[in-house]
């Protein structure tokens, strides 16, 4: 077997508890199930998981370096992401949604939950810090193949969040499309969802 039995299971519980801990990839599909429905959420979902696809092959090889030798690396990469999300927030608050017809009634597009869900994943620093301090705890160099490892437990990491956030972006969107035939509340959906990305992003700046 290519990777330790004992690291994988002791792996894959630390991911299920990360997982179900509400963090910014979960507060950010549950905001876009609430507002653009169950596809909205799932899409977003699969968003994050190719972000995350993509930080696991850049722990692969060896990013956090770079960090190291350019602080300002993390910085820039830090404030654009922090920008990103405040900039999906103020347009939410101020419903600038002149789509079209399709996406009036859901609220936001398959495509720009997708999108959404990848670009602010993929700009979110700690992210991709996390993963490269993560994923090699689990790593054991004397079995060999390293590289087959980092996939296995990339693709465990991957299934467990989209299972868990994707169970959440449904849920809100069951929920979400209920209220937003209510017209009394669905401006309140968009000012709430706005409210929590402009909120991820101030949370991310400072940090």
């Amino acid at each position: 077997m290519p990777i330790d039995p004992h690291l994988l299971t002791l792996f894959t519980v630390t991911t299920i508890i990360a997982m179900i801990t509400p963090g910014p990839d979960m507060l950010f599909v549950l905001g876009c199930g609430m507002r653009g429905g169950a596809r909205a959420g799932l899409l977003a979902t699969a968003g994050v998981a190719t972000s995350e696809a993509i930080h696991v092959a850049v722990a692969a090889v060896g990013l956090a370096a770079l960090f190291e030798a350019v602080p300002l690396a993390f910085t820039v990469v830090r404030v654009v992401g922090a920008a990103y999300l405040i900039y999906l927030g103020v347009q939410m608050i101020r419903n600038r949604n002149a789509v079209p017809a399709e996406v009036a009634v859901t609220g936001m597009s398959g495509r720009k939950a997708f999108l959404s869900g990848l670009m602010t994943n993929l700009l979110n620093p700690k992210m991709v810090t996390f993963t490269i301090a993560f994923l090699p705890q689990f790593i054991n160099p004397a079995l060999g193949q390293v590289w087959l490892q980092f996939a296995i437990l990339g693709v465990i990491l991957i299934v467990i969040e989209f299972l868990v956030d994707g169970t959440v972006g449904v849920l809100a969107g069951r929920i979400g499309a209920w209220l937003r035939r209510r017209q009394a509340v669905r401006r309140r959906i968009d000012v709430a969802t706005g409210g929590i990305f402009v909120g991820l992003g101030v949370k991310l700046a400072v940090e």
